[in-house]
């Protein structure tokens, strides 16, 4: 199973290092195979906001536009299909670096100068290939940086369980396990009660009495598999 450490210490927050909590699983019987860092392989790319977009003098394909990245508005050459005023795109800015080796510089494009970069999935490295550029939600914050806004400052922890440990088969149940051992409380998420809509029930007995806590059933219909 895979675990978000960021998704599983908004439940506990037990105070141990990455590897202090990985080996605590494991000596809980949850063994860690693996833990994966999520940190990208880019550095000063911003959300951006597309103010506005001019055809470039001298390209068809070419865009000239004025983005806001926060602090400036930055003049930035694009030829993506999909630019347009009012979207918010990932924002590589002079001096930032991209997957492969790329450093973003001001250069000028035909004829104008460019201060950045507009970036698809792909030219982030998170995706094989990209048809256009990368949008946003309308949300998202002008200027953050895009590893906090897509939050990429994680590791994925890999547990093998066993069969007998369907219980943690999931981010909370694991978040139990460890409250369990550090004697610390579980946040739980917040949980939405679903009322019943009919009134039929089915008879249910229960044999083993005090060993069964709690027991519950719920009969629904018209199920849609397709």
């Amino acid at each position: 199973m895979l675990v978000s450490e960021n998704w599983l210490r908004e439940l506990i927050a037990p105070d141990l290092d990455t590897q202090g909590l990985a080996h605590q699983i494991t000596m809980a019987g949850l063994e860690v195979e693996a833990i994966a860092d999520l940190k990208p392989e880019f550095s000063k790319v911003v959300v951006g906001l597309v103010e506005s977009t001019d055809q470039h003098p001298n390209a068809d394909k070419l865009k000239l536009t004025k983005v806001n990245v926060g602090d400036e508005v930055l003049e930035i050459v694009c030829g993506a299909a999909n630019v347009a005023a009012g979207v918010k795109v990932p924002v590589a800015l002079v001096g930032a670096k991209l997957p492969g080796g790329i450093k973003i510089k001001k250069a000028k494009v035909r004829g104008e100068v460019s201060f950045g970069m507009l970036c698809a999935e792909a030219e982030l490295g998170l995706a094989d290939d990209s048809a256009g550029l990368m949008l946003l939600a309308d949300d998202a914050e002008v200027g953050q940086n895009m590893v906090d806004y897509l939050q990429l400052n994680d590791n994925i922890i890999e547990v093998s369980l066993t069969p007998n440990r369907g219980d943690c088969l999931s981010v909370l149940g694991l978040a139990r396990d460890i409250s369990v051992l550090n004697e610390i409380e579980l946040t739980a998420p917040p949980s939405k009660t679903v009322y019943a809509l009919i009134e039929d029930t089915i008879e249910v007995k229960l044999n083993a009495g005090s060993a069964c806590s709690r027991y519950c059933s719920r009969i629904i219909r018209d199920v849609d598999m397709t």
